[in-house]
């Protein structure tokens, strides 16, 4: 997994001032390099995804919901989820903020997971008993430390990541504290593992956050649903939408924060749109 996001990244540089971005039918965007380090990942896994008890969902892969399926899961209990390049709008603009990602789920439940950032040479992973951030990654000057459990306190110098989908149905209340916007979602899940943020706002596809995930965990953060604060601890069909390119989309919004921080964010910083009530 190691070798996959450090050749991603790579692919991914190569390809930085050149990308050749189109928009998707849903207005998303594709780049040339989504496309070829997708190639890549599928030419290196060739042999695992041979093996019985292995799929494969990838970003790039229009036909990834023929694997939203209940029998398909259950006879398969190994689960690999790929994004080439999240954050493809900000890499067709030749920004920094993206990254390579690589997640496995066993019976699933996160497990493994590679998060690499090429242009911060940053790298975010766990290896299934810990996770570690590395800076410098894939240098002789590489700087690992583990992920410890984290629960930040909430204050005005506090940063909490969001998206533009938030503000179709919500507001910020700024006196919490300031949000932020990478447009990135591996993102907003690998930095409040280094306290760099309190959680994120959250409803997006599994490529999204399956190689984040057990980073994240590692940190003590979970996912929850915004409406019954439950945690989710395993995925499960009936958490998506389930319709054609659709399916593997998250049907509800969630926080990632600590146990902690959620009431705090839920109920002093989320207001629905037009209205000052909290949940």
């Amino acid at each position: 997994m190691l070798e996959i996001v450090q050749e991603g990244g790579r692919i991914a540089l190569g390809m930085l001032e050149d990308s050749q971005p189109r928009l998707k039918p849903d207005a998303s965007v594709l780049t040339e390099a989504d496309i070829a380090v997708s190639r890549m990942i599928r030419e290196k896994m060739k042999d695992i995804l041979s093996r019985p008890g292995h799929i494969l969902i990838d970003e790039e892969d229009q036909q990834s919901g023929r694997f939203f399926d209940e029998q398909v899961l259950t006879e398969n209990p190994y689960l690999w989820v790929i994004d080439p390049i999240d954050g493809t709008r900000a890499f067709s603009n030749r920004m920094p903020l993206f990254g390579v990602s690589i997640g496995l789920l066993r019976e699933r439940r996160p497990w493994l997971g590679a998060v690499f950032f090429p242009a911060l040479r940053e790298l975010f992973f766990a290896d299934g008993t810990q996770a570690f951030f590395v800076r410098e990654a894939f240098s002789a000057q590489e700087k690992r430390v583990p992920i410890k459990r984290i629960d930040q306190e909430i204050t005005r110098q506090s940063v909490f990541f969001g998206n533009d989908a938030f503000w179709k149905e919500y507001e910020w209340d700024f006196t919490l504290c300031q949000m932020m916007m990478p447009s990135c979602a591996v993102m907003d899940f690998c930095w409040p593992a280094v306290g760099r943020g309190c959680g994120c706002m959250f409803n997006s596809y599994i490529w999204d956050f399956g190689g984040a995930w057990p980073i994240a965990r590692a940190a003590g953060l979970d996912l929850r649903s915004l409406t019954d604060g439950k945690p989710v601890e395993q995925i499960s069909l009936d958490l998506f939408q389930g319709k054609g390119t659709l399916s593997w989309r998250l049907k509800e919004n969630y926080l990632l924060s600590s146990e902690r921080n959620f009431s705090v964010i839920r109920e002093q910083g989320i207001h629905p749109k037009g209205s000052r009530l909290r949940f």
